[in-house]
């Protein structure tokens, strides 16, 4: 039998929020895959969480995701696109792009 070659994992660098998109921390799951995400841009938006990530990507509260703005509702509603592993959102932290009050060490 042949042996299975391991690949070396590189760390990936974390997505950061492009034109029309931004960084919130879930606030509540409201079910029905919808969660209220405060963004960092000052507004708390009623986002929903795309059939893509549903049973595959776990969100809990807490977590820091990826939002991208609706265009028609930029205020109130939004997609989340990612969520964001404890050491993406300290490589975040520690290039700036987003302020953390606390981490939480388990």
């Amino acid at each position: 039998m042949p042996k299975k070659k391991l690949r070396e994992e590189k760390p990936k660098e974390p997505p950061v929020p492009g034109e029309g998109e931004t960084i919130g921390v879930v606030e509540k799951l409201l079910g029905h895959e919808k969660a209220r995400v405060k963004c960092f841009d000052s507004r708390t938006r009623l986002c929903r969480i795309p059939g893509r990530m549903k049973k595959r990507v776990w969100i809990k509260e807490g977590d820091y995701v990826l939002v991208s703005i609706w265009d028609f509702q930029p205020e109130k509603r939004g997609d989340i696109i990612y969520r964001y592993s404890r050491d993406e959102v300290r490589k975040l932290a520690a290039k700036g792009i987003i302020v953390v009050e606390e981490l939480v060490e388990e």
